[in-house]
């Protein structure tokens, strides 16, 4: 977009000031003699549709879109096992999987399992797409790091008289990044997840996203929103790590056993699945942890940290108590696993199909 004006202006000729087709005062020595400049100005002004278009069809913003939609789709399907599940894990009701359903079902109906799903979406939707555009993210940086430090001779460090080249192929970029992911997800979505649990497991307090936010202020301010961020940071980061590790490990063993370049749909379910059974095994006990002491508030009783909150399960229901609500647990994380790396990967392809990087 451009627009014109005509102008004549009286100047000096001499040192010119100018910028672009923007001409400045002219002034010369007091021995020149003035003389006229027609000068035609012209102001260019970016059409932002374009600017907009092109950072909507970048690959990092395609993959942020894609997580968010996959991240949107799966919980639409699965929010009835996010209900059981979080209801067992912090001992609401009935110790059983079918138990808690039919429990949930006889109180508040079939729409009793979408308890809190509106949150729960709200909290996913940017969850999903802030982790795996992290994830895609960092593993490239990474990646592309090493090769450059690979190609320079690795990374020199010098120590007094002392130097050494050390080399970081050691480092895992998907580890790296799925721990970076991780972290990202947490920081900025845990007031949500904070949110969406009061919903869940309380109703008759908080019986709206309006009265908790109202309650949850009232009661503790901003900070009570981060309530159990601490454990929720030293819980996710083995599950993050794991998780994302397993997925591309397996992927790429997998592909490599089959000669083929890419998984079709059905073995991202599965290696998704598998990757997510995995992870969620090796950190269920910080899991049971992390709600103790988010949630602790609401039944008067809230340990200090995580290690006395460990201590608390152990102590009142055994070494078991630590993974109780681990098979519910399971039967949720592991079809939301590989039915999001199978939304994602599809809208990947669809979203980036075009693209010159692909």
């Amino acid at each position: 977009m451009a627009f014109e004006s005509q102008s004549q202006e009286k100047g000096f000729v001499g040192a010119a000031g100018g910028f672009g087709d923007v001409s400045g005062m002219l002034l010369i020595p007091p021995n020149k003699e003035m003389i006229h400049i027609d000068k035609e100005y012209r102001f260019h002004i970016p059409d932002f549709r374009l600017v907009l278009r092109d950072l909507v069809r970048t690959r990092e913003v395609g993959e942020f879109i894609s997580g968010a939609l996959a991240g949107a789709m799966t919980k639409a399907v699965l929010a009835p096992l996010e209900t059981i599940r979080t209801r067992m894990v912090v001992g609401v009701g009935s110790k059983s999987i079918a138990g808690s359903f039919i429990e949930v079902v006889e109180q508040k109906g079939l729409p009793g399992l979408w308890v809190g799903n509106t949150i729960n979406m709200l909290r996913i939707v940017p969850t999903q797409a802030i982790e795996l555009g992290t994830f895609e993210y960092v593993k490239r940086a990474v990646t592309s790091a090493q090769e450059k430090l690979e190609e320079n001779g690795g990374l020199e460090l010098k120590v007094g008289s002392v130097s050494m080249n050390l080399s970081l192929s050691w480092v895992s970029p998907v580890a790296v990044a799925g721990a970076a992911a991780g972290i990202a997800a947490t920081l900025v979505c845990h007031p949500l997840e904070v949110l969406k649990d009061r919903l869940t497991i309380r109703p008759d307090i908080y019986p709206s996203i309006r009265v908790a936010l109202g309650r949850i202020l009232k009661d503790g301010g901003i900070r009570a929103f981060y309530a159990g961020i601490s454990p929720t940071l030293i819980g996710m980061l083995p599950y993050s790590t794991s998780y994302y590790f397993i997925y591309e490990t397996t992927k790429k063993w997998y592909c490599s056993a089959k000669k083929k370049k890419s998984l079709n749909r059905p073995e991202m379910l599965l290696i998704g699945a598998l990757a997510g059974f995995t992870a969620s095994t090796i950190s269920f006990p910080l899991e049971v942890a992390r709600k103790r002491l988010m949630v602790g508030a609401l039944q008067g009783k809230c340990p200090p940290h995580m290690v006395a909150a460990l201590a608390e399960v152990v102590r009142e229901q055994g070494f078991m108590g630590l993974y109780r609500g681990w098979g519910a647990s399971c039967l949720k994380v592991m079809p939301s696993s590989g039915i999001t790396w199978m939304f994602y990967e599809a809208w990947k392809d669809i979203l980036l199909a075009d693209r010159p990087f692909q």
